[in-house]
């Protein structure tokens, strides 16, 4: 199965802050990813991490000096450079960032920075305080102007120990950054809405109706929407997922409260894709109280159907594109093509959720995207595959 960062090449630049004790995590993460991944760094990131670990780890010797006699015939700093699909640098402390805004070429990692050609991910970490100041505020501005991306850092306890902004983010957040500069921005300046996940219908204030959907194909498609660019709201049914970076998650229970939320943000929005498995049908009344067993009686459920989501999204006014899933256990296609005429949208991700490996609980999946101009099969490919294969898809579609 192929990884997010199978081919490519990360060249990780390590500034010299407390933060550096994170990057043999971060380089693990890349790898895992599929990255090949190549780390320099600053003479002060030494007094942080061993280049020792960090070589173990990348299966490269690390770049340390300008002048390497080792690296002479290659021009090291220029080869890392040019090999480089992607520069990542983190963490990038005051003094980093000063260098390189200032574009200074006085040890290895500024001199492959001059050198790049490549999207660069800068993420800040340092004191609140200096993070604040006007001259820091002015060379991480002077940094986006050369096109590099500015990761928005974390706040909370630092190692200094100052409460708030500064913290370098976590490796995953990290891995989803370099993802997004590898992307395409195909959806800059566009909105987008995704529900994701199951609703609960309760039954009595323990109990409720549910399904097995996990969440993770929506939020895949939020994740994948967000890197290429989109303004991204979640509509999320329980799940235990974490909020994908970047995307405003809006959290609901009920198919009552998604219905709601997913009609409040629709009409502001250029695409619209539901993912969510909601509940077709609620409890016609919730008991106040936990129901008891009836001591052998057969106890009796009247059910009322909820709202169609879906359906109510493809009758909006307004232009924009809708999609929609179903999940089928026969005749997918036909039942696809079916409901893409019935609910008036403009494209269905037709899945067979009784595959090995698709629909429900799996970190894979296999889909037919279904639209008026035929369909795609995709085959047995990742969520975050797929995610991207149906926004490739929704890029192509007309508004109706």
């Amino acid at each position: 199965m192929m990884r997010a960062l199978d081919g490519k090449r990360v060249l990780l630049c390590i500034g010299g802050g407390i933060a550096a004790y994170k990057c043999p995590e971060l380089v693990r993460r890349l790898a895992a990813e599929g990255a090949d991944v190549q780390v320099a760094m600053t003479r002060a990131a030494r007094e942080f991490v061993s280049p020792l670990v960090l070589q173990t780890l990348s299966h490269h010797p690390v770049a340390l000096e300008l002048l390497d006699a080792r690296e002479d015939a290659a021009i090291g700093h220029i080869r890392i450079a040019d090999e480089a699909d992607v520069v990542l640098v983190a963490p990038a402390t005051a003094n980093l960032i000063s260098r390189l805004a200032s574009g200074m070429a006085d040890d290895i990692v500024a001199a492959a920075l001059l050198v790049a050609r490549c999207p660069v991910v800068v993420a800040p970490s340092m004191n609140t305080n200096m993070l604040g100041h006007p001259a820091v505020a002015r060379n991480l501005a002077m940094l986006a102007s050369f096109g590099y991306r500015i990761v928005e850092s974390d706040s909370g306890e630092l190692a200094c120990g100052y409460e708030g902004a500064g913290r370098l983010p976590d490796a995953e957040a990290l891995v989803a950054e370099v993802r997004a500069a590898l992307s395409p921005k195909d959806f800059s300046g566009k909105r987008i809405l995704v529900s994701a996940g199951p609703t609960r219908e309760a039954l009595d204030p323990v109990r409720y109706l549910t399904n097995r959907s996990s969440g993770r194909m929506g939020y895949a498609v939020a994740a994948a929407a967000w890197r290429r660019g989109a303004d991204v709201t979640l509509v999320s049914g329980p799940t235990s997922l974490a909020t994908p970076r970047g995307v405003t998650r809006v959290d609901v229970t009920s198919a009552k409260e998604m219905y709601d939320a997913m009609l409040a943000h629709a009409p502001d929005s250029n695409a619209v894709v539901m993912v969510a498995a909601v509940a077709d049908y609620r409890p016609r009344e919730a008991a106040p109280e936990k129901i008891k067993k009836q001591n052998g009686r057969p106890a009796t459920l009247e059910l009322a159907e909820n709202d169609d989501i879906l359906a109510a999204l493809g009758r909006l006014p307004g232009k924009r594109i809708v999609v929609g899933f179903a999940a089928e256990t026969q005749n997918m296609v036909e039942n696809a093509r079916a409901k893409l005429e019935r609910k008036r949208v403009h494209l269905i991700v037709g899945n067979d959720v009784t595959r090995t490996g698709a629909g429900f609980e799996t970190e894979t999946n296999a889909a037919v995207l279904v639209d008026a101009g035929g369909q795609i099969d995709t085959g047995l490919v990742s969520k975050d595959r797929l995610a991207d294969m149906i926004l490739d898809r929704v890029a192509t579609l007309p508004l109706a």
